[in-house]
């Protein structure tokens, strides 16, 4: 076999959304698309704020000699002092562009970070339900993930990690807004999350990062603010995108931001901008790294998410399913009527609606459901839902 045997059992692991993808395709061909009601992708598919638009066609017009040249790994220096002055308002700590590095979004930006922190066998602690490709990038850089369940409520269990801390652990990584629950970690917890660490740290001799992937933290509902992972210790690093707040998903360009005070900042600092080069970035997209430089301040309009959540939760709630209402990102992540998430995602396709399963983000007995599709979709899939908890014996 010519594929290697660990990318073969990664493909096994990683297949649920693909699955639902490639379903989802033969359904809309055979039913069509219309008659189909897809919430298997988190693509979101609200447009760019125009503001976005203004800004690419005034840079596409205005095209100095050079400017689509190579820059300092890290990225533009005036882009970063840019995204310093918003991060340091969102974490209450003062950051320069010197502790920022732009990445190809954030997936690129949390390889830039295993790549940078983990020795072969180190341990990097995720809390389940997690996205689904963590896994894997733990893997790429010879690391080794333990995963802790969350409560009941999809919150952080400081007991639960405290009793899976060793003298191997070196990164807690965290996602909040959360993929797939859209629960948001309190303050409090966040702050009794980073003593734990620090403590811990102490304990061990060695230092444990808390790295907060936050690309839906400007998708919040009720007026919520998402706290600040900075505040919590200063051995903190954020890494997030554009591809949420700005419906900018494809376009890949992200950033890593550590505490202006972590340990070993400089070293660190080299190491991340060494491996944005070599994994192969070079450096984040020229063009969208200029375009972002001018809507630190924009968004789109997360009350269109609001109001489809408000029908998904009507719909969920009239026919009796279990779930936590989501405070952030675009998900509802319910409980399953009978045991077997699979089984039940079956039910739900015989009536032409597409889920994930939860045991693909480490939570069985669970569903996801996106809901960045159009309102009308979601509210014409209420009578299906319907039928399929009859089906599974509700």
């Amino acid at each position: 076999m010519t594929v290697a045997k660990k990318m073969q059992a990664f493909a096994e692991k990683s297949s649920w959304i693909r699955k639902m993808f490639e379903e989802g395709a033969r359904m809309k061909a055979e039913f069509g698309a219309e008659n189909v009601f897809d919430f298997s992708l988190g693509n979101p598919d609200v447009p760019p704020p125009e503001k976005f638009r203004e800004v690419l066609r005034d840079l596409a017009e205005n095209d100095p000699p050079g400017i689509h040249g190579y820059m300092p790994n890290g990225g533009f220096p005036f882009v970063r002092e840019a995204l310093a002055g918003r991060l340091s308002d969102e974490q209450g700590v003062i950051l320069g562009q010197g502790d920022l590095i732009m990445t190809c979004g954030a997936a690129g930006g949390l390889n830039v970070i295993m790549k940078s922190l983990l020795d072969p066998g180190d341990e990097v602690i995720i809390l389940a339900p997690f996205f689904v490709e963590y896994n894997f990038y733990v893997d790429n850089h010879g690391g080794v993930t333990k995963v802790v369940k969350t409560d009941a409520e999809f919150n952080i269990d400081l007991a639960a990690i405290e009793e899976a801390l060793s003298d191997k652990t070196k990164v807690v990584l965290i996602n909040s807004p959360n993929n797939p629950t859209g629960q948001v970690y309190s303050a409090d917890s966040l702050k009794g999350l980073g003593a734990l660490l620090d403590e811990a740290g102490d304990r061990f001799g060695r230092t444990i990062y808390l790295v907060s992937d936050e690309p839906y933290r400007k998708i919040v509902y009720d007026g919520l603010v998402v706290p600040s992972v900075m505040a919590a210790t200063k051995n903190s690093i954020v890494v997030s995108s554009y591809s949420k707040d700005l419906s900018l998903p494809g376009e890949r360009i992200g950033y890593i931001a550590v505490h202006p005070q972590i340990k070993d900042k400089m070293p660190l600092l080299d190491a991340m901008t060494l491996a944005n080069r070599i994994l192969g970035f070079v450096n984040a997209p020229a063009l969208m790294q200029r375009v972002v430089a001018q809507l630190q301040d924009v968004s789109v309009d997360a009350s269109i998410y609001a109001a489809r959540r408000k029908v998904f939760c009507d719909i969920l709630d009239s026919v009796g399913f279990e779930y936590v209402k989501p405070k952030g990102a675009f998900y509802l992540f319910p409980r399953t009527p009978i045991e077997d998430d699979v089984e039940f995602c079956s039910i739900l396709a015989s009536e032409k609606i597409l889920a994930v399963p939860g045991r693909g983000f480490g939570a069985p007995g669970y569903i996801r459901l996106a809901f960045c599709v159009d309102e009308k979709v979601i509210a014409a899939s209420a009578d299906a839902f319907g039928r399929a908890m009859k089906k599974a014996g509700r």
